[in-house]
């Protein structure tokens, strides 16, 4: 068992963790979460020995072996098998005393070497390396070849091959795709040790994880399940924090009262249904979040084109060399597209040519009159002007932007008050990545692409992206290994394989079992299985991008419409207000009270036709879905 009793452990004038304590069993895989520079790597290093607590004792079980994944990787002319041998240091020792014993002590020795299972650990390496995407051929060549994000595969793989009795993992899922995370996932549940893990990534928790361990306020708070088990049990915590209870009770006494005033026609319209629906999630779900400091907003362009882009037997790639062949793709207004495949395949490739960074190698890239992409990719930190502020990043786009609209909308985005005008040169990874994020927000694009947008940003930024992207009207392709993003914000997927584009149909979890079962592309249906009851999700889908731009001039009156009826209902209550002050009753004043009377008879006629043409539009609108 490992037990923290009273630590403390400061940085600088910050406390990390003050007065904490906790109990971890063996064998429990447990989540280790909280915003970023919390700690949470700074509790990896004490039950490492690598640091000392400023106060309180941590004890982990001396006879455990730990095993943790580095950060870092030097490139080396080491072979990436040879490296990944290393890290089951028992192998190691065991084989070099084989090489060099004499005749006497060999068969104790191989003995030995049998007992850990050692005659099968190349093969065992050969497994890790090909479930993290490493082909054959790869496997020999020197570390050095590797990029950043392969060689942390070789570091995860040399981990997880160590017989241990803890195992550390700091966000291992950063560099890979979806393919890899899934194996990852099937092999951490097998896994018989302790298992201790920071990710940012709610779906890879919720399928690997048994309880939730949370920094908050410098206490380690523990929650019994995985991470939607712990959402929901945060939630009912948080609301019965005064604070936290009033700000969800305000949304909720809004929800009401736009409920109630259309109680008679609540089956019928379909917006008063969509907010009595959030009403009854929000007991569980909101409170969870409503300490965030994220609003995100992603504007979209007025002006349109449709199609907003197409590519017609395009062969896309570098140099003259293809890695994905005979794009057919057209891209329409409020399209939402996830696309899908192995690292390699080709998913960032098309991004850049979709993005225009890219020519095509053969065929044609046609843009319409009115696109306006907005693309974040990892190279838009490249960018940035260190040397300036964020408002003055947003600025230069806008010189007549007013000061106070820019710093609000930075706020959004996590940079409040003198955050905005900090110098972005001392700002983190991923706080420079979520200023790129807001640059391209407040240039309205009405295509958004996006490649890994959730890398290295923690979970209440994943939480603010997934439900901006949800407001947002425009088209959207999106490269993400966070299937909770991929699941909550784009309704058709393309998968790239075998240099090849192609739709896919199915959903994630579809996608999920083929890759665990590891199954080729081409097999993943059985083109002699009866279709008869399927349903046609490529005309499904079709049919969904031609009812949504449909209805885009509806929702662009309806929201105009509410947005009346808010103002009305405003200067209504104030007259209310009015009327009801004693005051005015006092002395000589008839004609101002007949006159307050008026308007405010004016005034409820005037709401009630606004709220009846808003209840027609929205009959309009449930007769797209019918």
């Amino acid at each position: 068992m490992i037990h923290l009793d009273n630590i403390s452990i400061a940085r600088g004038p910050r406390m990390l963790l003050d007065h904490a304590s906790l109990r971890i069993q063996a064998g429990e895989r447990v989540g280790i979460i909280g915003s970023n520079g919390c700690g949470k790597s700074t509790l990896f290093a004490l039950l490492q020995g690598k640091l000392n607590s400023d106060s309180g004792h941590c004890d982990v079980p001396q006879d455990w072996t730990i095993a943790a994944m580095a950060q870092e990787v030097e490139g080396t002319h080491q072979a990436a098998l040879e490296f990944v041998l290393d890290g089951d240091s028992e192998y190691r020792a065991l084989e070099a005393a084989i090489a060099n014993a004499d005749d006497h002590d060999l068969g104790e020795l191989h003995a030995r070497f049998a007992a850990i299972d050692g005659y099968s650990a190349p093969s065992r390496a050969h497994e890790l390396l090909d479930g993290l995407g490493f082909a054959p051929e790869e496997r020999m060549r020197p570390i050095r070849e590797f990029s950043g994000g392969w060689r942390l595969r070789l570091a995860l793989a040399r981990t997880l091959i160590c017989p241990s009795q803890l195992m550390l993992l700091d966000e291992p899922t950063n560099h890979l795709d979806i393919d890899a995370l899934v194996w990852l996932e099937g092999w951490l549940q097998r896994y018989q040790g302790t298992l201790l893990l920071i990710s940012h990534d709610r779906d890879f928790l919720d399928n690997v994880i048994t309880r939730t361990v949370v920094f908050s306020g410098g206490k380690l708070e523990a929650y019994r399940g995985n991470y939607s088990s712990f959402e929901r049990q945060h939630a009912e915590r948080l609301a019965n924090q005064q604070s936290a209870f009033e700000k969800q009770q305000e949304r909720v006494k809004q929800i009401e009262n736009f409920v109630a005033r259309f109680r008679a026609k609540a089956t019928k319209a379909r917006q008063a249904q969509s907010r009595l629906k959030e009403l009854e999630r929000m007991t569980m779900i909101a409170p969870a979040h409503v300490d965030s400091v994220f609003e995100l907003r992603l504007p979209c362009s007025d002006k349109v084109s449709n199609p907003l882009l197409n590519f017609d037997h395009a062969d896309v790639g570098y140099a003259n060399s293809p890695i994905v062949r005979n794009i057919n793709l057209s891209v329409l207004p409020s399209q939402r597209i996830g696309l899908l495949g192995p690292n390699g395949a080709g998913k960032s490739t098309l991004i850049k040519s979709i993005a225009g960074d890219l020519a095509p190698i053969r065929g044609a890239r046609h843009c319409g009159e009115n696109l306006k992409i907005g693309y974040f990719a990892q190279h838009q930190l490249e960018s940035l002007d260190l040397a300036a502020t964020p408002a003055l990043h947003i600025q230069r786009i806008s010189p007549n932007a007013s000061e106070q609209a820019i710093r609000d909308f930075l706020g959004g985005y996590g940079f409040i008050g003198d955050k905005a005008l900090d110098i972005v040169g001392t700002f983190s990874g991923g706080e420079q990545a979520r200023l790129a994020l807001a640059i391209i927000a407040w240039q309205k694009p009405n295509l958004l692409l996006l490649d890994e947008p959730t890398n290295h940003r923690d979970l209440e930024m994943r939480h603010a992206l997934t439900v901006a992207r949800q407001g947002y009207e425009g088209a959207v392709i999106v490269v993400s290994h966070d299937r909770h993003l991929l699941r909550n914000t784009v309704d058709e997927f393309l998968v790239i394989a075998d240099g090849r584009l192609q739709e896919w149909d199915g959903d994630l979890d579809d996608y999920r079992t083929l890759v665990f079962n590891q199954h080729p592309l081409t097999n993943a249906s059985d083109p002699e299985t009866d279709k008869s009851n399927k349903p046609d999700r490529k005309e499904e889908r079709r049919l969904a991008a031609q009812r949504r731009e449909a209805e885009r001039p509806l929702r662009n009156r309806i929201s105009k419409l509410e947005k009346s009826m808010e103002a009305k209902q405003a200067e209504l209550n104030k007259l209310t207000s009015a009327l009801a002050d004693p005051a005015l009753y006092e002395g000589e004043q008839n004609e101002k009270i007949q006159r307050l009377l008026q308007e405010q008879g004016a005034l409820k006629s005037e709401l009630e036709d606004i709220e009846m043409e808003w209840l027609e539009a929205n009959e309009e609108l449930e007769a797209f879905a019918d």
